[in-house]
C-alpha cells in the first residue's frame, strides 16, 4: 500500500512595516519604539542587523516590523541614517 503525501505552500503572514523612533534601550537587545501614531512597542533587533553589529542608540530613527497577530512587540529590521 503506498501512501501520497501531499505539501501546500502556505504563504507567510504580512508583516505591518511602520517607522519609529527608539526611547529606550533594555537589555537583551530589546528596545522601546515609540511609533508615529503615538503607540509604544518592544522591539528586538533582527537576526541580519545582529550580524552586522548595527548599533542602535536612544533616539535613533528604525523600520519595525510588527506581526498582525500582537501589535505590542515587534522586530527592528532597519535603522535610517
Amino acid at each position: 500500500m503506498s501512501r501520497k503525501i501531499l505539501l501546500f505552500a502556505v504563504p507567510r503572514e504580512e508583516h505591518i512595516e511602520l517607522s519609529g523612533t527608539v526611547t529606550q534601550v533594555l537589555p537583551g537587545t530589546m528596545f522601546r519604539v515609540k511609533l508615529p501614531n503615538g503607540h509604544e512597542v518592544l522591539a528586538h533587533i533582527s537576526g541580519k542587523m545582529r550580524k552586522n553589529f548595527i548599533r542602535i542608540l536612544p533616539g535613533d530613527k528604525v523600520a519595525v516590523e510588527l506581526s498582525p497577530y500582537d501589535l505590542n512587540r515587534g522586530r527592528i529590521v532597519y535603522r535610517y541614517k
